[in-house]
């Protein structure tokens, strides 16, 4: 179940290590960290989506390379062993790039869980939160990189000529199509040649639940066709929002491992 719901973590909160991956685009300015400062579920803890990315990279939430992984995953006093559920308190739905970035570094796919609604549905509930920080006992993460499941630029262009496998774009139809400006500087708008558009927003209810599998096969299939494949890379504006779309598709293909087009349209519709 790539998906926990809010009574499940309720009733599993201690057997269980939380991750808190709220992350805001740059232009609502908000800060998430002082939000989970101020408020978060209990014991959970914080992932920084930019910090934990690649330093050394002008993209940004590029993977860190593995070392770094094992160092940001230990300091969090997470183990290979454990269960996972993250969640956030964001419009982008960005625990799903937390839980596509520890799959790719070989967690076990069973053990890692978004939660359905997020905060915000966890506070409609009217669910316990916490200002309290609990100290955390750092563990020895090891990783182990699935390469398969990330894709470059290289990659992307070569696929505009041999078609091996499709790739969908998360942004709004409106950016997707080159009427709407990008929210970064440099970037020109449009999209990548042969891909489609599926925005993120049109899998997800006002609660931040996803809808449910049949509602999810059905914008799948009226995209892509009723025939269930696995090669399918999502794209979007930094590959925050393309994971939304790769949870949803593996909630309806089991056989599905989440494929991403890393770079997304910040590196492919940079302005030379």
């Amino acid at each position: 179940m790539s998906l926990a719901s809010t009574e499940w973590l309720s009733n599993n909160k201690n057997s269980v290590k939380i991750v808190d991956c709220s992350w805001h685009m740059p232009n609502v300015k908000r800060n998430s960290y002082e939000e989970y400062k101020k408020e978060h579920i209990e014991n959970a803890i914080f992932f920084d989506l930019d910090k934990n990315s690649d330093q050394n990279n002008y993209l940004p939430h590029m993977l860190p390379n593995k070392n770094y992984w094992e160092k940001i995953v230990s300091s969090m006093g997470i183990s290979n062993d454990d269960r996972i559920v993250i969640y956030d308190n964001s419009d982008v739905i960005s625990s799903c790039r937390c839980w596509y970035s520890f799959i790719y570094f070989g967690h076990d796919p069973n053990l890692v869980h978004v939660l359905d609604g997020g905060m915000r549905k966890w506070k409609l509930e009217n669910r316990p939160t916490t200002n309290s920080i609990n100290q955390v006992k750092v563990s020895n993460y090891v990783a182990e990189e699935r390469k398969e499941l990330v894709k470059n630029k290289k990659q992307i262009d070569q696929n505009i000529l041999n078609q091996k496998f499709k790739v969908v774009d998360a942004r709004s139809k409106n950016r997707f199509d080159g009427k709407e400006p990008e929210p970064r500087e440099g970037v020109r708008s449009g999209s990548i040649p042969n891909s489609l558009c599926l925005p993120f927003g049109k899998l997800i209810n006002e609660d931040h639940t996803f809808k449910n599998k049949e509602e999810i096969l059905e914008k799948f299939n009226n995209l892509i066709g009723d025939k269930m494949s696995t090669d399918i890379v999502f794209s979007c504006g930094s590959g925050v929002t393309a994971t939304v779309l790769a949870l949803a598709y593996s909630l309806i293909n089991n056989k599905y491992d989440p494929k991403i087009y890393d770079g997304s349209w910040v590196e492919y519709g940079k302005i030379i």
